[in-house]
This record gives C-alpha cells, structure tokens and sequence, in this order.
C-alpha cells in the first residue's frame, strides 16, 4: 500500500555538505537510510579532490533537496537501474581498482 504518497529527495550532508542524494516516500524511511551504517562505511571510503567524504567523527545530517541537488539527482538516476538509486553530488576521485561506486556496493 503506497498510501498516495509521491516520492521526495533527500540529502544526505557529511560535516554540512550535501553528499548523497536518494529517493524516499516517507521520512521515517529516509532516517533508517541514514542511520544504516553500510551507508557511512561507504561515505568514508570515497574521496572527493583527495579527501575523504567522511570519518568517524564526521556528522551525518538528512534534509529535503534543494531545487539544484534534485536536478543532478534525476539527471544521474534516470540511467541506472531500477531500484534504490543513491547519486553523489559531487565528482568521486578516480579508483584504482574497477569497481562499482554506488553507495550500496
């Protein structure tokens, strides 16, 4: 049962800065995402301009997208396969290993 809910992007901001952005119909399932640390572990992992994403003391926050952030995210989500899509609002550095960066990898 969907209940008619519509589907709302959130952001998820490591420190205040917008970093990951998904699709949820309720916000109560956004908070567990947040929450799940597999999530974190993967934050952590990245790095953006040499620098990791995130660290253990690192303050995850979730929010509504901005107007900005849901462009990126529908233009990014529209090529992936169904299911949950998480897009990153920023460039990922290069990996040396071949490897999937989706944030559920």
């Amino acid at each position: 049962m969907d209940n008619g809910l519509s589907l709302s992007i959130f952001v998820i901001e490591a420190d205040l800065k917008p970093v990951l952005a998904f699709a949820s119909k309720k916000n109560s399932d956004a908070e567990i995402i947040l929450l799940d640390e597999r999530i974190r572990a993967k934050l952590r992992s990245v790095n953006s301009g040499g620098r990791p994403v995130c660290n253990d003391l690192s303050i995850l926050r979730l929010r509504l997208a901005r107007s900005e952030e849901r462009a990126i995210y529908n233009d990014k989500a529209s090529s992936m396969e169904s299911g949950m899509r998480m897009v990153f609002l920023f460039k990922l550095d290069e990996i040396d290993d071949v490897g999937d960066q989706s944030p559920d990898a």
